[in-house]
Formats: structure tokens, sequence, C-alpha cells
């Protein structure tokens, strides 16, 4: 097998480039026992930093024909490119370095999936043993790759991965067609099952899997993509569900029977559907809590703790000096790490309005929602639009890497 095969000559740093374009595919009391509630509290920081991995593809040269994909067969490319596992596993090495990141390998699917997923995991073979790489490896699992191939992926990466893309499987004959539920589903029960016999037998081998959803691609609510991504994350583990916009730009070819509208799902979806995740995973929430029969899409001006906050109003306002951990990381304002620092101050001393400005607990979205030793500081006849007022951000613009940065 040749290396990388371009029908342009590229240099060195405009093929990075182009791998990095297909990547984007795949108180009221003396001030000592204050003081040293308040130093309690500030001793806890959040501390868990999510692992960065750099992206780069084996292949653009996909054989299969995904409407929304830039890599497919049909599409017209001014540049097509297959890597041998030496040369890509090189390149990883030196991004690394250059990056000070882990390393994501990806590709298309190059002549079949299992070929395609022997070159990814002779590539990581190399990094490891041939070029002692001890970093952070993020391998993914193509459609319908045989468990023997997984195994030998799995035997050199830190996680794995397969895209589901779609959250109802009816969405694959519309726009994946060579793509359905069982070439999906069985590599993540594969890949699920592996981990969890050779973490029985500490047997080195990757220890978290992942996946990707497209919101949009299907048409469906938001409570169909929440009500699947908890399914997902029972059943397989998971270590995160990344959610991406579904984006139509053009009709593709070997797709114009199903006369597919041009669509571009906005930012602030994405946003919503992390931030919703996160409660379901972190602060116990369920599909039915961040959307609800009733309110199916998330909201565009507010987000899905203060929204769900508005719905029960009759539960608030709660004791901050009474009510236990999960109670209070329900409350608007007040997140894990907020929480933490109430509950390590309450056992120096009674928590006020006050205090919890100077721990900076965003008082001004938290207070419609609290008592602090049965006082409460607003109106309680205001109204519900004027809290959601206050709720919604003033200037913003919510980057999702923040959101993928908590854990």
């Amino acid at each position: 097998m040749t290396g990388l095969i371009f029908k342009n000559e590229y240099s060195y740093s405009e093929k990075i480039q182009q791998m990095q374009n297909d990547a984007i595919y795949d108180i009221g009391f003396d001030s000592d026992t204050q003081n040293a509630g308040l130093k309690a509290a500030n001793k806890i920081l959040c501390t868990n930093k999510r692992m960065t991995s750099h992206k780069l593809f084996l292949s653009n040269n996909c054989v299969f024909n995904c409407a929304y994909c830039g890599c497919r067969c049909q599409k017209e490319k001014d540049y097509a490119y297959t890597f041998t596992p030496k040369e890509l596993a090189k390149l990883a090495v030196e991004q690394a370095k250059i990056h000070k990141q882990g390393i994501f390998i990806s590709s298309a699917i190059y002549k079949n999936a299992d070929y395609t997923q022997e070159l990814i995991s002779k590539t990581l073979k190399i990094m490891r043993n041939d070029l002692g790489y001890k970093g952070f490896i993020h391998a993914k699992v193509m459609p319908g790759a045989d468990p023997i191939v997984i195994h030998e992926t799995g035997l050199y990466a830190n996680r794995l991965s397969v895209n589901i893309e779609v959250a109802k499987s009816s969405g694959y004959e519309k726009i994946a067609k060579q793509k359905n539920k069982n070439n999906i589903i069985n590599p993540m029960t594969e890949i699920y099952e592996q981990i969890q016999e050779h973490s029985k037998n500490n047997n080195i081998f990757a220890t978290s899997q992942t996946t990707q959803l497209m919101a949009g691609s299907t048409n469906e609510d938001d409570r169909t993509i929440m009500r699947l991504s908890t399914a997902l994350y029972k059943k397989f583990n998971l270590k995160r569900i990344y959610y991406t916009a579904f984006t139509y730009k053009e009709q593709a070819k070997g797709y114009e029977e199903e006369q597919l509208p041009i669509i571009r799902v906005p930012h602030w979806r994405m946003v919503r559907l992390y931030q919703a995740d996160r409660l379901t995973q972190l602060y116990g929430f369920c599909f039915n809590d961040v959307t609800p029969e009733s309110n199916p899409f998330l909201n565009e001006d507010i987000d899905p703790k203060a929204a769900w906050a508005l719905r029960n109003m009759d539960i608030f306002p709660i004791e901050v000096n009474k009510v236990d951990f999960n109670t209070l990381i329900r409350v608007p304002g007040i997140g894990l790490v907020y929480a933490k620092k109430i509950i390590e101050a309450r056992r120096y001393c009674k928590i006020t309005h006050n205090m919890m400005r100077r721990m900076k607990i965003p008082m001004d979205k938290c207070s419609y929602f609290i008592t602090c030793n049965g006082k409460f500081e607003k109106d309680r006849k205001v109204s519900e639009e004027n809290i959601k007022s206050v709720l919604v951000p003033k200037h913003t613009q919510i980057s999702i890497y923040d959101l993928l940065m908590q854990e």
C-alpha cells in the first residue's frame, strides 16, 4: 500500500490541515467562626479536567456514502489520502509533542471496516512499541468491525468509540445508507464486554468508551435524544456522549430521491444538550426532568436546570442550612463545587446570604430559590416571568469546550 495519495502536491502543514478539516466530521455571628467557615469552603476547588486529544485521520478515502460527510465516496475531492500505519504513527507522536495533548486516531472506512480497523490497530502498536509513546490514545472503531480487530485496537488504546450518529435507527436509511443499527450497536456491545472482561482480570486494555450523536438529523425533539442518551450511558457504561449539530449544506449524490432539506442546527441547541447531559450524569436529574413530555425541546433562552426549577416552584424555597447535597445542586446558580463549599462551611457556622456572596455564589440566580436561617431575601410574590428574566444570561456565548471540561 502506498502512503499519501494526493491529486495535487501538498506541503506537510497543508496535509495536517486537510486532516483537521476531515476530523470535523468523524451571617449574623462572630467573624472568627464565619472566617473559619469561608476558609474551609474556599479550599474546595474544581480540579477534574478532561483529557483533550489531537485528532488525526488515517484516510479520507471512504467506501460509505453518508450524506452529511465530506469523506463520502460520491463526493468530489481535491485530495485523497491514506497513511501507512508507520507514517501515521510517526506523525501522531510528533503532533502529541507539539500540542502537548493526547492523540485521537480516526478514519473514513477505507476498503472495508475490518481492513481499516487493522490499520488503526497497527498504528497504535507502532506508537506504543516502536516509538515508546506512553500518552493518551483514543481510537475510533469502525461500524461493523470484527471483535478480533476491536480487541487488537483496545490493547493499545486508552479509549474506544463508535459513532451512533442518529437519534432514530430509521435515520440510517435516510442519511447513511451503508450504516444500520446492528453495525453500530454490535461494536459498542463488544467494546463494553471486552472492557468489563479485561477490567475484571486486571489486563491492559482500553478503560472507557464514548460515542457521538448528531442532533437534528432525523427531525427529532430533545426528549428523544436525552432518552436515548440515558439508555446508552446505562447499557454501555459510556464515559461520555458528544453532541454535534447536524449540518446538510448541499444535496449529496445518491440521495436525490430522499430530497433531504438543507439544514444547519444552531449552536445553542448543542449547548443545551451538553447542559442537560451533565444534569443527568452528575446532578441526579433524569431525562423526564430536563425534557418532560410537556416540554420536549430544550429552551434557547434559559438553561435546562433553571427551566426545571421554574416548572417546580412548589418545592422552593429550600433552606441551605438543612438540605442535603443532592437538593442543593438542584438550585439554579449552585453547582457541584458551590454545594460542596456550602456543606463544608456548614460544619463551622450558619450560612447567610452575605456569606454565600463572599463564596462568590451567584446570588442573583439562587436567591429566589433559597432561605438562609429561615430568611427569604426576595419577594415571595415575584412573578415567574421576573425570575426568568434574571435567569436568562444578558451577554452569553457559552463555549461547548467549557462544558466538555466538566467531568
